[in-house]
């Protein structure tokens, strides 16, 4: 222990590193902003500059406004792509210069988990990579589906992988990798802001069935706030298992809202550890606006995101 007439107060302590910082001839920097941005902090003209993140926009988070509204305002912040559109809007997209990052496929409650839905999914799964192909879009999505009520994990997992064995060469063969995605079961305050009942609710489970297709056409998309909510951790699985990921979903939590300072996530660390991984693929955002100026809120979430 320090003799008591070499001790110190806290605050002596303080007031004395205040002293040496105004010595020194380096000024003291200012205290870093806050990782989550305010609405203020957007400029109302911001556009994407960087461009080291590939952003896209999941086009259902921002209805009723019209498609090809958004299409414009997507071109016009420089995001690059958008998915999670009706396929009849990807013609305009293209030419206003967006890419398509994602095709829809069958539902997420409607999934390979269950064998009586095998023949619907692998006709919308083919289906859709061939609409992939046709607009340049280098991935497709799927979904585990529902738990059905007594069935053994097991035989849930089998089923899953049996039907996606039946797409898989298709896949292949066209060079379109499917994306399995997991979302969270905890959620139950909003139909698209969780999905109780869901079976790839376990991303750990859901990186054990893209490791057991063995396929470099078969892969993860995490999606942060699902995996926020469910498993934690994010950056250190985002480096453990980004061989196994081929696309990327953002949204504040709680919410699912914007990425502004009322949630949890440190999305530009998280953009951040993407990049060090060389990921060069999509991260889509897929909040839900709450702000009464919903571009706007496009516009911070594409600022956050623009490290």
């Amino acid at each position: 222990m320090m003799p008591k007439s070499q001790s110190f107060s806290r605050r002596q302590m303080l007031a004395a590193g205040a002293v040496a910082a105004a010595a020194t001839s380096q000024p003291v920097k200012a205290a870093l902003p806050i990782a989550q941005a305010t609405r203020d902090a957007v400029p109302a003209d911001f556009r994407i500059t960087n461009k080291r993140i590939r952003q896209s926009v999941m086009g259902w988070c921002f209805n009723p406004m019209p498609v090809p509204e958004l299409i414009k305002h997507c071109a016009d912040i420089g995001l690059e792509a958008i998915e999670g559109i009706d396929p009849k809007f990807y013609p305009e997209a293209k030419k206003q210069g967006l890419k398509i990052s994602l095709v829809g496929s069958h539902g997420f409650a409607t999934g390979p988990v269950d064998t009586a839905n095998h023949e619907m999914c692998v006709a919308k799964l083919k289906s859709s990579i061939d609409t992939a192909v046709e607009f340049g879009a280098p991935s497709v999505i799927t979904f585990t589906g529902m738990t059905v009520k007594g069935m053994a994990d097991a035989t849930a997992e089998k089923n899953c992988l049996d039907c996606w064995k039946q797409v898989i060469d298709y896949a292949t063969e066209k060079k379109i990798v499917l994306v399995l995605e997991h979302l969270n079961s905890r959620d139950d305050s909003h139909p698209m802001k969780g999905h109780p009942g869901y079976f790839g609710d376990d991303v750990e489970r859901c990186i054990d069935l893209v490791k057991r297709m063995d396929s470099p056409y078969f892969k993860l998309l995490f999606d942060v706030y699902h995996v926020q909510i469910m498993n934690g951790d994010v950056i250190r699985r985002i480096q453990n298992y980004h061989s196994f990921i081929g696309h990327y979903h953002t949204a504040g939590n709680p919410g699912r809202k914007e990425l502004d300072e009322t949630q949890e996530i440190n999305y530009p660390a998280v953009m951040k550890a993407i990049l060090a991984t060389g990921y060069d693929l999509f991260v889509a955002q897929e909040f839900i606006p709450t702000w009464d100026d919903p571009i706007l809120a496009l516009r911070h979430s594409a600022m956050v995101c623009d490290v």
